[in-house]
């Protein structure tokens, strides 16, 4: 990563400035501009997240910003409300108060004298969320928004829920807000009504588990702030950026089918980070792409970047797998249109001999998994980490069954969604299937590729789930997640079908059987052949970025995942151990620390064993001046409800300020 210090315009930093909103409410931003901003004004561009600009964020802010501002740009981070040094509380994801918020923020710095009047929004993950939700209000002054790791459906294609499905990610992101909404402001900033600020977060402070589990169909509460209910409300120009390794690469085929306005698509192999920083590599000239974009919609220079395809991403080549990959071999390639004109999937039909491309003999296939089936599949949302990513799948195909092909006798290439066809029937009225793509060497060993899940109560809609009818066949499709990947000649194709995906997915409330007629099921597979656009796609530039905040590092983030299966009891957990990077920021005089630890239990036999808990610890110090905050979420279950436990404890110094408990009990629908 190339550092730069020496820009076309020289750049100043205003570490806190109030924007005060017409209630009242003050939120707190950090600007980075031109210095000579006033005699020649510039266009902004917001990132709005409530992860704390001055210690939470502030190592990427900088980096990134700074970058913007001395290219012409003010950089502007704000505190979300209840976040930060910013005043109220934080209540809940997307809510429209958030968006409203936004938009006065988006006039605020319209009219102020260092700004040309034209906006950008842009951020990664909730930031790429907002900016979506926010652009959907169209406000006047806002242009253009990058939007990274995103989604445009909060049921269907978040952390919450996948295919009906309920994601064990959920219990895990609840648990860090809920630490992030028990955090103070800092006193240097807010003065003596930092405590008075503090408390009233303490005691507003939100279980969000609670809210989140309880809306278990696609609701209004999750059609609020899903910009797929109505992308035409959508103007200003889109570029969507993820990679394969996120949890959140689905939206930006979607959206570049459905939005009408200025799009452009990119995806590359990454996890869950901006492309200049993001592992597994090739890292991209991001911020430089970046640049090219903002250009032409905020300034109206013509770089040609609209003049390019509409989507890039990156095609994977076949690896050995493994938890962490540094880089992931493949090259660019590129889609004018998405979806594709004139493309026809490969139809693969399933019988007790695998896969082919010939229809064989209807017969029956059992599938009534372990529990435990998923162990070795990783995380939801890897963060580029290591240890995050799909193990050796083999172990998990033998608690499946897979469906192979004959070894290849050519290569074959596919991009976008392939997608399973089953005639299937249970002997519940509520199960799952969890469908897997894999690709299996010569030697046997099994590298993830693509996953599906589906509640099959929600055949038909996730708005309105029906029990099955035991014994029922019933024809279900599986949308496995969207990829671009090569398989070699000489390897087979896999599909392998489970009735559990844990710890990702929450396990049925029954053992359920499964029963799947092969003669028109199917798997469908986006074939894709290689096109000129390929050849003619320039290079990217090599990232760089401004300088960092000077820190000093105390400890690195990382990541221990360990599963212990214990025969004499069935009982299989997950335990996975979260360090946040612990560091002392010197212009402050600031310390921070936090990890966190999960465990996911289940007993074979017996889904009603089953449990998620999360703690965390988070410390903020400067001289004797400490504060410390322990949050606890646990999540068990019934055969009839969700059963939700919680603690939040608050330290200043050693003394305790403040101390809540929750018992929830949430009836569990078709879930």
């Amino acid at each position: 990563m190339r550092t730069i210090t020496e820009f076309p315009r020289r750049v100043k930093t205003i570490p806190t400035e109030w924007i005060t909103l017409s209630d009242g409410t003050r939120l707190a931003a950090t600007i980075w501009l031109p210095e000579d901003a006033v005699e020649n004004p510039v266009p902004a561009i917001l990132e709005f997240l409530p992860y704390r600009r001055r210690d939470g964020t502030v190592l990427r802010d900088r980096q990134m910003h700074a970058y913007f501002a001395g290219h012409g740009y003010a950089g502007v981070r704000v505190d979300m409300r209840g976040s930060g040094d910013s005043d109220g509380v934080l209540e809940d994801e997307y809510l429209p108060q958030e968006q409203a918020d936004a938009i006065e923020v988006i006039a605020w710095l319209a009219t102020q004298p260092w700004c040309s009047g034209s906006v950008g929004m842009m951020g990664i993950s909730w930031g790429g969320f907002n900016s979506l939700q926010v652009a959907s209000h169209r406000p006047p002054a806002l242009k253009a928004i990058i939007t990274a790791c995103s989604t445009d459906d909060r049921y269907a294609d978040d952390c919450h829920f996948m295919g009906g499905c309920l994601l064990n990610n959920s219990i895990a992101w609840a648990s860090t807000m809920f630490a992030f909404g028990a955090q103070p402001p800092d006193p240097e900033v807010v003065g003596e009504r930092w405590r008075d600020m503090w408390i009233e977060r303490l005691e507003n402070n939100p279980l969000m588990a609670a809210s989140w589990i309880s809306h278990q169909h696609r609701d209004n509460y999750w059609k609020q702030g899903s910009v797929c209910e109505d992308y035409s409300s959508i103007t200003a120009a889109v570029y969507a950026v993820g990679g394969w390794a996120d949890g959140y690469s689905n939206a930006i085929p979607r959206m570049l089918a459905g939005l009408p306005g200025p799009k452009k698509g990119l995806i590359g192999p990454w996890a869950h980070a901006y492309p200049h920083a993001a592992y597994p590599g090739p890292r991209i000239g991001f911020l430089q792409e970046a640049l090219r974009w903002w250009d032409h919609w905020l300034k109206g220079i013509d770089t040609g970047i609209m003049d390019e395809p509409m989507l890039r991403a990156w095609m994977q080549e076949s690896v050995r797998p493994a938890t962490t990959y540094p880089e992931r071999p493949g090259r660019w390639v590129a889609e004018s249109a998405w979806p594709p004109r004139d493309r026809e999937p490969s139809m693969l039909h399933l019988s007790c001999s695998g896969l082919s491309g010939d229809w064989q003999p209807d017969a029956k296939v059992i599938v009534a998994s372990s529990l435990s089936t998923g162990v070795t599949f990783g995380e939801w949302c890897p963060y580029g980490l290591a240890g995050e990513l799909p193990a050796d799948q083999r172990p998990d195909d033998g608690r499946s069954v897979c469906f192979d092909t004959q070894p290849l006798v050519e290569r074959i290439e596919i991009f976008g969604a392939p997608v399973v066809t089953l005639d299937i029937s249970s002997d519940k009225p509520v199960a799952m299937v969890a469908a897997r793509l894999e690709d299996v060497a010569p030697d046997g060993s099994s590298t993830h590729v693509s996953y599906g899940l589906l509640n099959l109560t929600h055949r038909h809609s996730h708005e309105h789930p029906e029990p099955l009818e035991p014994g029922k066949t019933y024809r279900v499709k599986i949308v496995l997640n969207d990829i671009a990947q090569a398989f070699p000649n000489g390897h087979r194709i896999r599909l392998a079908l489970a009735t559990s995906h844990w710890p990702i997915a929450w396990p049925s409330p029954e053992l359920a059987t499964l029963t799947v007629s092969t003669g028109e099921s199917t798997l469908s597979l986006p074939v894709r052949m290689p096109s000129p656009l390929d050849e003619a796609l320039a290079p990217f530039a090599e990232p760089e970025q401004a300088e960092v905040e000077p820190h000093v590092i105390a400890k690195l983030a990382g990541r221990n995942r360990t599963i212990t299966e214990d025969p004499m009891t069935g009982e299989t957990v997950v335990t996975v151990h979260r360090e946040r990077s612990s560091y002392h920021l010197p212009a402050i005089d600031l310390a921070f620390e936090a990890q966190a630890e999960e465990h996911y239990r289940i007993r074979e036999g017996d889904p009603s064993a089953t449990s998620a808990d999360a703690k965390a610890v988070w410390q903020l110090s400067r001289g004797e001046w400490r504060v410390r905050t322990e949050t606890y979420t646990r999540v068990s279950c019934t055969p009839q409800t969700f059963e939700i436990t919680a603690a939040m404890d608050a330290f200043e110094g050693d003394v305790r300020v403040a101390s809540r408990n929750w018992q929830r009990s949430i009836p569990r629908l078709l879930v």
